[in-house]
């Protein structure tokens, strides 16, 4: 076997609109290619010896068992990687069950898709799925060794991958409510909704937490101080830079027991309670320093140390937190009890589990000492032995939650304290005997206040009920009722998805909205170009949706992007689909137009179900999409008897026709007329039909987007078919005596929608044609053919990049079909580009038209812009 390729999808694609994280992986099964499983000797045996835990896959029987019952009957080795590949990254805790596996066009050439968690795990377990059934073909088996060095190199990628488990749950939170997010890359920053509405998160930090809360609150004298000022009871303390101020310092507290502390230490890093004696105290200061350059000394204060979590000026979760310690089982040592504690699933190291492993250090050995034990003493049933002093979840603690329990006059003191530190989103710490009695009854205090403080303890407590701590701060950023997204148009399909978007992108810009839209010649947000290029995959998605200015995105989506990775959003609330015709066929084993137009849907099939699906009700492969689709469905016709526009309005739906010269609305028998087609710059004149066509989509999506009539119509008058507004769009120059046409028609489809306007043309037609190298021969024969048909001379060109083909081959094509089609046409070959247009030019007659069908749009508008400007 041998991998070809592999690839990664991020979002709605090809094999699946629900489940947007797909490795999608050509494998080449070489020798495998018609031998199934049941015919290979000793593979079932050691497949099943290698993986046991495969029993548990359904697969196409439906039932436990159901792949291993497809193995023994005979199954592709493409299929049984697939599985191979899910089942390791169930072992690795990434549990993910949807695959694909289907042939290619060439024979014995699968893919392989399949689900991950992680994208990098993902990736690995395709090339560790392929090398174990590899072994086994090789070896009969597969090493147990290699197989716990996959497993544990898996969990690493998951790890190394993990958000913290408290960004985790506030994007499950945000997950519940539908809100998008994603990754920004820097800072471990979360981007939570889209656009203009978005907020963004880091840990437990907001967009709205005020830096002067984080600052105070990381001082925990300024903290102290400010609170005791407030009347909020608070430790008597003090800080200190030198270690000669010690003995004062305790002194001035009160004397023993204390409390030292580093001034901006967290974690409980640096931290001795209920210190009694000097000796203790030197200690102390040294790991205190080691932590802080200065330290805080405080009186120790008997209680029970609590977190209670204030967010948006709400008490939403209280939990006690009880430092790493062990139960006596009459048998056991401290040493033994510890490993029993540490081998519990739920713990795991730092903050990768929703407990940590118990670690032990120096304080450890000296908690244990003054609790008159040593790892090796025997502890009574039920006797406790403390091993932190401290009762962070991070040194091995754990929480139960009092949420439950706390006094109003606690809840009261709580919500104020986070006000008057300034935090949207607070921890704060409080030791008391009894949190269900007021603070000030029983000597309790307020110890610290922490920004960005952990839910962990509150999203999974060692004991008592689990907290949504995520989904407050969730509703927090966006209350109930408040959208996190901003409008996604789509745009996809053959020919004229740049035109359309562009258009598109015009008539919303009349409302006043800034709009944020990706073209196959760049990234705009309003006016402004934010990045030249081919810009219609889901990379320049994520750039328009990451834009805190966008009001609206407006996104043109290409196959090739879709194929690649997916579409860059999870859904839309607009889907255009102009039209499918043979194009890039024989590409990414997109072999016939049905099955492009199955990839085109996907934009369709994305679309909320309040939203609108926006339909060619001419072209039979886009109407039949409307059969997949759950948003609601428009139509738009350059005939307005078209069956099923009529049956479709006759029903109260919502569609645009071009009738007696207008483009009009039709919403249900009420008929909106917006404008005649030849006021609309884009039809040039009315001439050109597919311009007529992408008029309709356009003012139907802004229609459907409750754009007033007149701003519709308004864009629709002042877009113009320019070099600068759609470059390589009917770009129409007017050349003294004659006139020159750029466009980037580039497939049989839009050769015969240019064919339109160009066969209309009185005077002499003179065309520069080519296509892109990867094409098939048969595209290429049509192109010349079309063109025969079309221009009085052609000039036959190739692009600069051949895309592999020998130079002069897609030349010779083209000429084979202009011979096929009319034998009497004169054309010659001149296969540099300039060369060609500059000839083309040259020979212009008075009144003849030049139609340039470039490979380099800007370069053949500055050729012809030069002899305009002479």
């Amino acid at each position: 076997m041998r991998i070809l390729k592999v690839q990664t999808l991020r979002g709605p694609n090809y094999w699946s609109i629900r489940r947007h994280q797909l490795v999608a992986m050509q494998l080449d099964l070489q020798e495998l290619a018609e031998k199934p499983s049941n015919e290979i000797p000793g593979f079932y045996k050691g497949l099943v010896e290698a993986l046991p835990s495969l029993e548990g896959h359904f697969c196409s029987p439906g039932c436990r068992g159901g792949f291993l019952m497809r193995l023994r009957e005979g199954t592709m080795m493409g299929h049984v990687v697939e599985h191979v590949a899910l089942e390791l990254q169930e072992l690795a805790g990434m549990p993910a069950g949807f695959g694909r596996t289907r042939e290619t066009a060439t024979a014995g050439v699968y893919h392989v898709v399949f689900e991950y968690e992680n994208e990098k795990a993902g990736r690995y377990a395709a090339r560790a799925a392929v090398r174990l059934c590899q072994s086994i073909l090789d070896l009969g088996y597969y090493p147990q060794s290699e197989l716990e060095r996959d497993l544990q190199d898996l969990k690493a990628l998951h790890q190394d991958a993990a958000l913290g488990s408290s960004t985790e749950a506030i994007i499950q939170a945000a997950e519940a409510r539908d809100i998008p997010w994603m990754q920004l890359g820097a800072r471990y920053l979360i981007q939570l909704g889209y656009g203009k509405r978005q907020k963004r998160i880091q840990a437990t930090l907001s967009g709205n937490t005020g830096l002067l809360g984080v600052e105070l609150a990381s001082d925990k004298e300024a903290t102290k101080y400010i609170l005791s000022n407030a009347g909020v009871p608070v430790p008597r303390g003090t800080a200190i830079d030198y270690f000669d101020e010690l003995e004062d310092a305790i002194a001035s507290v009160g004397g023993y027991p204390i409390v030292i502390k580093p001034l901006d230490g967290n974690h409980g890093r640096g931290i001795t309670l209920d210190i009694q004696t000097w000796e203790a105290a030197e200690a102390a200061y040294d790991a205190a320093k080691a932590v802080s350059r200065s330290i805080i000394v405080e009186r120790y204060y008997q209680g029970r140390d609590h977190r209670v979590v204030v967010v948006d000026g709400k008490v939403v979760a209280v939990a006690e937190r009880i430092p790493a310690h062990v139960v006596g089982d009459g048998r056991s040592t401290i040493e033994e009890l510890i490993e029993i504690i540490n081998q519990d699933p739920d713990r795991g190291d730092g903050h990768d589990n929703i407990l940590t492993r118990i670690q032990l250090d120096r304080n450890s050995d000296r908690l244990l000492a003054q609790q008159g034990y040593s790892l090796d003493s025997i502890l009574d049933r039920d006797e406790i032995c403390y091993l932190r002093a401290t009762a962070n979840l991070s040194t091995g603690g754990i929480a139960c939650d009092r949420t439950d329990e706390i006094h109003p006059e606690n809840i009261w003191l709580a919500q104020r304290v986070a006000k008057i530190i300034g935090l949207d989103i607070a921890g704060i710490d409080i030791v008391t005997p009894d949190i269900s009695r007021p603070l000030r009854e029983v000597g309790g205090v307020v110890v610290e206040v922490n920004a960005a403080p952990g839910f962990r303890m509150h999203t999974h407590p060692s004991q008592g009920k689990p907290r949504d701590v995520a989904g407050a701060v969730i509703n927090m950023l966006f209350p109930p009722g408040k959208s996190s997204r901003v409008p996604i148009l789509a745009v996809t399909g053959t020919n004229g998805k740049t035109t359309t978007t562009r258009l598109l992108a015009h008539i919303v810009k009349q409302t006043g909205k800034t709009v944020g839209y990706t073209t196959t010649d760049g990234t705009y947000i309003g006016d402004c170009l934010v990045d030249r290029g081919d810009n219609t995959g889901p990379q320049s998605a994520r750039l328009i949706l990451q834009d805190p200015t966008v009001d609206v995105a407006v996104l043109e989506a290409a196959r090739g992007g879709i194929l690649r990775s997916g579409l860059g959003f999870n859904a839309c609330d607009l889907g255009i689909i102009l039209n499918v015709a043979a194009d890039h066929l024989g590409i990414g084993d997109i072999n016939t137009v049905e099955q492009l137009a199955h990839l085109k849907s996907v934009v369709a099939e994305t679309v909320f179900p309040h939203g609108y699906a926006i339909l060619n009700a001419d072209d039979p492969l886009v109407a039949a999409m409307a059969k997949r689709v759950k948003a609601q469905i428009a139509y738009f016709s350059l005939n307005p008897n078209n069956p099923i526009v009529r049956e479709h309005t006759r029903h109260g739906g919502l569609a645009a026709v071009h009738e007696d010269g207008y483009l009009s609305i039709l919403q249900g028998e009420i008929k909106l007329r917006l404008e005649q087609a030849v006021n609309v710059p884009l039809t040039m004149g009315g001439r050109a039909n597919f311009a007529i066509a992408n008029a309709l989509a356009a003012s139907l999506a802004a229609f459907t987007q409750r754009i007033p009539l007149g701003q519709i119509k308004a864009g629709l008058q002042t877009f113009q078919p320019s070099a600068s507004q759609t470059p390589g769009r009917m770009n129409l120059f007017e050349l003294g005596d004659y006139h020159a046409l750029v466009d980037y028609a580039h497939n049989p489809h839009s050769y015969e929608a240019l064919g339109s306007f160009v066969r209309n043309w009185q005077g002499e037609r003179i065309g520069v044609i080519g296509g892109p190298g990867d094409r098939r021969d048969e595209d290429f024969i049509t192109l010349g053919k079309l063109a025969a048909e079309m221009f009085d001379f052609i000039i036959v060109k190739e692009d600069d990049d051949t895309r592999g083909r020998p130079r002069g081959d897609a030349a010779d094509l083209i000429e084979k079909g202009i011979r096929q089609a009319n034998s009497d046409c004169h054309y010659e070959s001149i296969l540099a580009e300039t060369r060609a247009i500059n000839t083309a030019l040259d020979m212009a007659s008075r009144g003849s038209l030049v139609v340039v069908l470039p490979e380099s749009v800007s370069r053949a508008i500055r050729l012809i812009e030069s002899r305009k400007s002479g």
